[in-house]
């Protein structure tokens, strides 16, 4: 029988997740990083070219060229919130590694917050998860787990 090279990924520790992403900053550097791989770019015009603004607790971004503003968060799950990115990259930590699951109860525990604010954490991330999941087809063997 051929072992399950997937289920026996390394995965992320937890240390090594909070060595990582264990602050803001380095929550807000990942993400800019995520959303502009080339640097930033402008959403309405496409130049790379832009002052920095500090408004807030999130980078904001405007255009040199069409002086759009755009916030680091702007677009994203994230947008609006008032919650830490650092307690977002946690709470998508601890769902991701959860096999079977984890209740809004025990992940507000976890994070430290009511429970109001986690359960909005949940319905975003498993809408993501929809909407980035509906992208793809699946086509050929498809092997799945007794999960």
């Amino acid at each position: 029988m051929a072992m399950n090279r997937i289920q026996f990924q390394a995965g992320l520790s937890l240390p090594a997740f909070l060595a990582q992403f264990g602050t803001d900053e380095q929550c807000a550097d990942a993400l800019e990083v995520s959303r502009w791989p080339q640097g930033f770019c402008c959403p309405g015009c496409g130049n790379a070219n832009y002052y920095l603004l500090k408004a807030g607790k999130h980078k904001n971004f405007q255009c040199k060229y069409c002086r759009l503003q755009t916030s680091l968060i702007a677009g994203t799950l994230f947008q609006s919130t008032h919650l830490a990115l650092s307690i977002w990259f946690l709470a998508i930590y601890l769902i991701s590694q959860a096999k079977t699951g984890l209740s809004a109860l025990d992940l507000k525990r976890q994070l430290g917050v009511s429970y109001p604010t986690v359960w909005l954490i949940q319905q975003k991330l498993m809408q993501a998860m929809i909407e980035r999941d509906a992208q793809y087809t699946l086509r050929g063997v498809v092997q799945a787990d007794d999960a």
